[in-house]
């Protein structure tokens, strides 16, 4: 149980049943992107205070520019972190010094709806000071995700890119011949179902087994392993060889 804990690769399924690992970040590393982001954020508001009171004051007067400024720092505050989270890095330059990126929790790219949401939530995350409520919410969650992470359905992840789940064990399944004539769309539809089914998680593969139980006459792993023998024959129903070739990357199934 411990281990688990400890452990920040958290496994996604995506909309198609294939499964990814996102290797999660902490509150640790994403605290020291925050304060790279913060001290980039004041040396940027220095050197434009700098140059916008030695240029624009004879221009526009002084409290144009200190108006000018004030919306300035307004936009630095709340809108820094959405462009860079928003473009195609999806992550800030603080972020990016510790390889760190913002990604929906589908192990997709953020949307500029998303990287809204998640920093304009940046307010309740803080409270009531140094942002505590974001890092108590990050402890208490799988994928540390603070408020604004939980809102707008993202995660912080490091930048390396998302790992298909590697099957651990093989499938050998016995060649059949289906039980009823296939149409060539049924045909089709059964060998990209033995392509596909290595990328698939273990109950992904036994539901849509079961979906066809009047072909293969067994729900479960029973129908499963049945299925994968039709596919099998329809790649080679020719083939005598007496041991039958391994699917990899599917669940063993045991008698």
């Amino acid at each position: 149980m411990a281990a688990a804990r400890a452990d920040t690769l958290q496994s996604v399924e995506l909309a198609d049943g294939v499964e990814i690992q996102l290797r999660v970040a902490g509150p640790a590393v994403r605290s020291m992107a925050y304060l790279t982001d913060l001290l980039i954020r004041l040396g940027i508001d220095i050197v434009v205070a700098i140059i916008a009171f030695w240029l624009l004051p004879d221009l526009i007067g002084e409290e144009m520019t200190r108006g000018l400024m004030m919306l300035f720092a307004f936009f630095m505050e709340w809108f820094y972190n959405v462009f860079f989270e928003a473009g195609a890095k999806g992550a800030t330059p603080g972020q990016r010094s510790m390889k760190l990126r913002v990604m929906s929790v589908t192990g997709g790219p953020v949307s500029l709806a998303q990287a809204v949401m998640r920093n304009f939530l940046r307010v309740v995350d803080f409270m009531p000071g140094l942002y505590l409520t974001g890092i108590v919410c990050m402890l208490f969650t799988k994928r540390f995700q603070r408020l604004g992470d939980l809102v707008a359905n993202t995660v912080m992840t490091y930048a390396e890119v998302p790992q298909f789940i590697a099957p651990h064990v093989e499938i050998r399944a016995e060649r059949r011949a289906p039980s009823q004539v296939l149409t060539r769309e049924e045909q089709a539809a059964l060998l990209q179902f033995l392509e596909r089914a290595p990328l698939w998680a273990d109950e992904r593969r036994i539901e849509l087994a079961t979906l066809v139980e009047p072909l293969t006459g067994a729900a479960g792993v029973e129908g499963l392993q049945r299925l994968c023998g039709m596919a099998l024959w329809l790649q080679a129903p020719e083939d005598k060889s007496g041991t039958p070739p391994p699917l990899k990357g599917a669940a063993m199934l045991r008698s």
